[in-house]
């Protein structure tokens, strides 16, 4: 089995599912208890936040755990609009975001905010002129993915910070639940985000867990409200087993990260070249954009034809987001990118991570051949 779905989640990693067991077994008293087990639990949560905090250069201040991805998006826009919403009522944010922010912002739309779009070019790249003009007096928060999830566009987060420098009360959030371990996201060099989003599932971390980075100084309304754990900014019962297993998660995909990434780029330019020679095949993905991600089409067949054809071969990839694929709809990325709809929707998306290797891309290139001779001959 060759797995290429990586970008829609992960497989735990052996020692992170260890880690996941051990302190589910071990360390089962709730962090907000008075006694021991508690006081063990609160350690571990501690000792975790400071870990992650350490990798990515912030402080451990600065780190609040979440359920993942979907949670910290809505918070950081619900969060601010909340907080914010006397200052102003007006979000910007790009045409080619997660759904998890491109609903949450239909849904403020819905209570009285007014949100701007930027539209993005052929490569997927935000316009940093749309963004300059789209600033008024009365924007609160500026929201960019800072890589696309469906085809690898990586965003000017540098550029987009300079030009907020100008603009300190702006609340500026990334989703960054591709970008963690595939491009360099040093916080405290891109000093302008104010909030970050990540997901331990897209990082060989569990499932219903995740972070968010509030720079300190921040407000932002909590987005749950009940016992006052983490600081007061996000209630409910920590999650500690699958926090330390996301901390070691973060540990392990950070550890030897640039080697890692020239890995996947390798793999990614290989099978790019590759498609590049069938003339029915149009890419997408280009190859500035992120090391894990290959969005491309073949012409004339859906994207799901592919997915189940290759599956037929054990080879496992999707149709752009996966959160997308089941609805049946073309890639709102793509649409974005001026894409026709007659060849978005024939889009799949290959996603690698660390342990894939060329070898499996030669056998996906030697499925993929066999499957368009097929496909040809029928069309």
């Amino acid at each position: 089995m060759i797995y290429f779905d990586n970008s829609a989640t992960t497989q735990m990693e052996s020692t992170v599912l260890a880690t996941y067991l051990k302190v589910a077994e071990e360390v089962y008293g709730n962090p907000s208890s008075l006694h021991g087990l508690g006081d063990t639990a609160e350690g571990l949560l501690q000792q975790s936040r400071k870990q992650i905090a350490k990798f990515l250069g912030v402080q451990d201040n600065e780190i609040f755990f979440t359920s993942g991805g979907t949670e910290g998006d809505n918070w950081a826009l619900k969060g601010t609009a909340l907080e914010k919403s006397k200052y102003g009522k007006h979000l910007i944010t790009t045409t080619i975001e997660h759904p998890a922010i491109k609903e949450t912002m239909a849904q403020l739309a819905g209570n009285g905010f007014e949100v701007t779009y930027l539209p993005v070019d052929k490569d997927g790249i935000v316009s940093l002129t749309a963004l300059k003009e789209a600033l008024r007096p009365d924007t609160i928060l500026v929201s960019i993915m800072a890589v696309n999830n469906e085809v690898g566009s990586i965003q000017p987060l540098k550029e987009i910070g300079m030009l907020l420098e100008k603009y300190p009360s702006i609340h500026f959030h990334v989703d960054a639940v591709q970008a963690i371990g595939k491009i360099p996201l040093d916080l405290s060099v891109t000093s302008r985000i104010d909030l970050a989003t990540f997901s331990g599932h897209k990082f060989h971390g569990p499932r219903g867990t995740g972070f968010m980075y509030i720079k300190h100084g921040k407000k932002i309304a909590p987005l749950l409200n009940g016992g006052g754990q983490e600081k007061g900014r996000r209630s409910g019962t920590e999650n500690v087993a699958g926090i330390a297993a996301m901390s070691r998660a973060v540990r392990l995909l950070l550890t030897d990260v640039e080697i890692k990434q020239q890995q996947q780029r390798q793999i990614r330019d290989y099978l790019m070249e590759a498609l590049s020679h069938y003339s029915k095949v149009t890419i997408f993905s280009t190859m500035t954009g992120a090391p894990h991600i290959l969005c491309f089409a073949l012409r004339g067949i859906r994207g799901e034809v592919l997915v189940h054809g290759m599956e037929k071969e054990g080879i496992y990839l999707s149709t752009t987001s996966a959160c997308s694929s089941r609805s049946g709809v073309s890639s709102s990325t793509l649409a974005a990118m001026h894409v026709p709809d007659s060849i978005a929707t024939s889009a799949v998306r290959i996603s690698l991570t660390d342990t894939n290797t060329l070898a499996e891309a030669e056998v996906f290139l030697g499925a993929f051949a066999k499957l368009y001779t097929q496909f040809r001959d029928i069309h």
